[in-house]
């Protein structure tokens, strides 16, 4: 962005630069000794003629020296901005029953991803961490605010990366662990399951205490339509894949008493419409405070337009000189 420090300031130099160049540059005076109206008529001849064009490039050097002393400057425009800053885990469900297709065109799983990718784009300063977890639960991400890392990671997730089962509790407790250390002062576990914990070393509600303590509210989701759900399985027999109809088992009173004790929330989601509603709930529950600052660098550019001038009047003399040796 180019702005002018002194837009006005550079008119009050205008009758000086006009004295300037007529007396100095022109060699000229105000007022002539002596007039002889009797040479007129031979004013038109050609050196009269051909001195205009030199003296047109001296009005364009008078121009740039105006602009000169405007002070043309390269504004650089920097944003400071000071966040009170959300920790946020995002704890993920890739077990096998994440494979159902009720969440059309898509399965859970992958619709969870999509509707989480938006997510993480719509946030701004926030640390985002990557958990998933099916038997046992693992870190994927770290707490990062380089969203770019963070898509990549979760697009890498899928069901069988992990043996299978749902240990809620254990999924819980590597979150937990994640998180408790930072500097946040909001911290946030988004905890996405569609099943029943079933298996690992760590109680569920002993997790959501251990959350509780820390200070870290959990946000429980339950994927899945009632009753029964599609998913493809595939055929002993023929090794084909077939459709076939699981039960949806969502320990939904679990996951509500995980929200009660840690101050979160527990939202049920039958579709991907729901889920999407659900995550934009949660982002205007768990919303940024920004202060923003503003500095500004700027770089002086006088010197191209002074320059340029310089140049003109110099080219402008030369060619008076050249056109007047010429001439008798």
């Amino acid at each position: 962005m180019i702005k002018f420090h002194s837009p006005l300031y550079a008119l009050l130099f205008i009758p000086l630069l006009i004295f300037f160049l007529r007396v100095v540059i022109f060699k000229r005076s105000f007022f002539p000794a002596v007039r002889f109206p009797f040479f007129y008529p031979i004013k038109n001849l050609s050196r009269g003629t051909s001195l205009p064009f030199a003296f047109y490039i001296k009005i364009f050097a008078i121009i740039f020296v105006i602009i000169a002393l405007m002070r043309p400057q390269k504004v650089n425009e920097f944003v400071d901005v000071i966040t009170e800053g959300v920790d946020i885990i995002l704890t993920i469900d890739t077990s096998g029953s994440m494979q159902a297709m009720d969440f059309k065109p898509k399965n859970r799983l992958e619709v969870a991803k999509d509707v989480i990718e938006n997510f993480i784009n719509g946030r701004k300063g926030d640390r985002i961490g990557l958990v998933v977890f099916a038997a046992r639960a693992v870190t994927l991400c770290p707490l990062t605010i380089d969203y770019q890392i963070l898509t990549r990671f979760l697009g890498e997730i899928h069901t069988g990366m992990l043996p299978d089962g749902t240990a809620i509790g254990d999924a819980l407790g590597v979150s937990i662990n994640r998180i408790k250390e930072g500097k946040a002062k909001s911290k946030v576990i988004i905890l996405i399951t569609d099943g029943v914990n079933n298996t690992g070393e760590v109680s569920p509600l002993t997790a959501a205490e251990i959350a509780k303590e820390s200070r870290i509210k959990v946000y429980t989701i339950g994927v899945g339509t009632n009753g029964v759900a599609p998913i493809y399985v595939r055929d002993p027999y023929t090794g084909h894949k077939k459709i076939a109809y699981m039960k949806v088992e969502i320990d939904e009173k679990l996951l509500k008493k995980i929200a009660k004790i840690t101050g979160g929330k527990y939202f049920r989601a039958t579709d991907s419409e729901a889920l999407k509603k659900i995550f934009k709930t949660i982002d205007s529950l768990e919303k940024t405070k920004m202060k923003v600052k503003y500095y500004y660098n700027y770089k002086e550019l006088f010197y191209i337009p002074l320059l340029i001038s310089i140049f003109l009047i110099l080219l402008g003399v030369v060619i008076e000189e050249i056109i007047s040796r010429r001439l008798p």
